[in-house]
């Protein structure tokens, strides 16, 4: 029995109009363009206005993913949405979604694992296909950091922005689509990397909102030591266990977090930089938009069969690898 393969078959993005660029920075916290550039690779990041929330740009995302297909909304099965600033707790940003667009025949949910929340919405959006239950699963990766970032905080306002990636998982008899994946957890990072208030470990009160405890906080070194080692190794890892060597692969797909972090990554699997996709520095860290922003920004340049990586770490801690043959 040949088996299904899920395929990525489209992929669309949307950022915002507004940029938040480093200099208009410099005059809201002590930094300086020179600063956040060599430490993160960033000169811009883009903001999302106008009382807009994070379903409105995985609305723009998913729309632009059908308008290339030629599909109507009613043909999609399931939709994932990967985000930690989701419209509201409940319901679900991925139903919002849905029933913006239209797709009154999917059923969805969203996933939650910070940075790591597109591959982990792949690689679980990929079994639906691969089980023959579904035929047109969409995965969106979308976060509005800039609604729980504090704008007064220089380690955490210099790196984040808004945007949406989606791609559309469809089966391929061809045997292209998600190979393989590697995805790890360690919740004792819970204390580096976190939004303490707003869940019900800590629920919102006057309290919490003077004390800014809805705001993304990070404690950087500890943050970026377990993220060079933790998404250099996995990376590595599943190139081995595919016995891939780095001649094997096209494109390293890495979450854009940090410069220097994307360098370890590449460094440990033995790439150069010419396979390594970043944007980092017109996006920022969108959290779960940059990985399929990446592969919307660079889909002229992918060919059917290049093997991809992609890779990323986020906050809890999650972190974790996917091997993909690409399909068109």
């Amino acid at each position: 029995m040949t088996k299904n393969y899920a395929a990525i078959t489209a992929v669309h993005g949307y950022v915002p109009e507004y940029i938040l660029n480093n200099q208009e920075l410099e005059t809201m916290v002590e930094t300086s363009d020179e600063w956040i550039t060599t430490r993160t690779g960033i000169k811009e990041r883009r903001i999302l206005k106008g009382g807009r929330a994070t379903s409105d740009m995985g609305v723009e995302a998913v729309k632009g993913l059908l308008d290339k297909k030629g599909i109507k909304p009613e043909e999609i099965d399931l939709l994932i949405c990967a985000t930690v600033t989701p419209d509201m707790p409940f319901p679900a940003t991925a139903n919002i979604i849905c029933d913006k667009i239209g797709a009154k025949n999917a059923w969805g949910y969203d996933l939650n694992a910070a940075c790591s929340g597109f591959i982990y919405a792949l690689s679980t959006g990929a079994q639906f296909i691969e089980s023959g239950m579904h035929k047109k699963v969409v995965i969106v990766g979308a976060d509005m950091m800039s609604s729980i970032i504090n704008y007064e905080d220089r380690t955490t306002c210099i790196i984040f922005g808004d945007g949406a990636g989606a791609v559309l998982l469809e089966p391929n008899p061809e045997g292209l689509g998600v190979m393989d994946s590697i995805l790890r957890s360690d919740g004792s990072g819970r204390h580096f990397l976190r939004q303490k208030a707003g869940g019900s470990a800590c629920p919102a009160s006057i309290e919490t909102v003077s004390n800014r405890e809805h705001y993304v906080f990070q404690e950087g070194k500890a943050v970026f030591k377990f993220a060079v080692v933790n998404m250099a190794e996995v990376s590595a890892e599943i190139m081995e266990r595919n016995r891939l060597v780095s001649e094997d692969i096209a494109w390293l797909v890495p979450h854009q977090a940090n410069k220097r972090i994307i360098d370890a990554t590449a460094e440990r699997m033995g790439i150069g930089p010419e396979k390594v996709m970043v944007n980092i520095e017109k996006y920022g860290n969108t959290t779960a938009g940059t990985i399929p922003l990446c592969l919307w920004d660079w889909e002229n340049k992918l060919k059917k069969g290049d093997n991809l990586i992609l890779s990323a770490f986020g906050g809890g801690f999650t972190w974790g690898a996917v091997y993909l043959k690409w399909a068109y």
